[in-house]
């Protein structure tokens, strides 16, 4: 039987240096049928639609992306990562509470629907205002004063402002595929090619623990997590679903991998055990 794996994607330009479509033939030249979808170039019937693969990997999450991949799930396809788990990532709000009811170190963080709101919190130092979804209406914006809260979005969607913790170094890059950690430090922002892909580091078994957690909150194991140490403090600063992996020695070999045992364990579900359908419900009897 001939493995089907289906990848939502964006597209990717001749230019990128992407892991992905890499990963993506290393997977077809292990016999594992690859499939692009470009949803927004569907015309999808609703009713007929059905999970065609053993597997779909969801690396694009814009918004007709999340909702197709919605829509597979219902039909009981197997998604890298869940819909559920991607979409709680988008949510720096969601996010947030779940790493730290999973005791994950995270930077002090309030959420406001006004800039203004955040003046009292400046008197403890500086703050790093950011959208409350990743595809928000700002970049992040490093905030020192009030004066800096000028300009600001006001009351058309709730803002996140973590305490900035000045790093002592580089971030801390730290990838999980398939639960093997990988650590890359990197400068940001980037200036160069090379300062994109960072330098390889061995994490300590702090960080390993760290990133441990945070894959248990979510309950997956490919991921990756930002962390910046500072005052000799690990903090978690940001989590991705699905990241570009770059500065991983080998990070397309070891994605085709993980990927094609991803597929096997999703058909092997799906064929030995089918759907069970619901019992139909009966009527209770009426009170006396």
């Amino acid at each position: 039987m001939t493995l089907r794996v289906g990848f939502l994607l964006p597209y990717y330009s001749r230019q990128s240096k992407s892991h992905m479509p890499a990963a993506m033939r290393m997977l077809s030249e292990r016999g594992v049928r690859v499939d692009v979808i470009h949803p927004t170039d569907l015309v999808v019937q609703l009713s007929t639609l059905r999970a065609e693969h053993d597997l779909y990997v969801l690396k694009h999450t814009g918004s007709f992306t999340m909702s197709l991949a919605g829509a597979l799930h219902a039909r009981g396809a197997a998604i890298l990562n869940p819909c559920a788990v991607t979409a709680a990532l988008q949510d720096r709000i969601i996010r947030g509470l779940i790493l730290a009811s999973a005791g994950v170190p995270t930077p002090a963080t309030y959420v406001v629907r006004h800039p203004a709101q955040l003046a009292p919190f400046l008197d403890d130092g500086p703050l790093v205002v950011k959208p409350y979804r990743e595809t928000g209406c700002i970049d992040n914006c490093l905030v020192r004063g009030a004066g800096d809260l000028e300009g600001l979005p006001d009351g058309k969607e709730p803002l996140i402002a973590q305490r900035y913790h000045p790093p002592d170094g580089r971030d801390l890059k730290i990838y999980s595929i398939g639960g093997t950690l990988f650590g890359v430090k990197k400068t940001f922002p980037p200036r160069t090619e090379a300062e994109k892909h960072g330098e390889p580091f061995t994490p300590s078994p702090e960080l390993c623990e760290i990133a441990w957690l945070c894959g248990r909150a979510f309950g997956i194991d490919l991921y990756g997590v930002d962390i910046i140490e500072s005052g000799g403090k690990p903090y978690v600063v940001d989590i991705s679903s699905m990241p570009g992996f770059k500065g991983v020695p080998d990070a397309a070999s070891h994605l085709a991998s993980y990927f094609h045992r991803a597929a096997e364990r999703a058909a092997h579900a799906r064929h030995s055990v089918g759907p069970e359908a619901p019992a139909r419900p009966t009527a209770g009897e009426a009170p006396a």
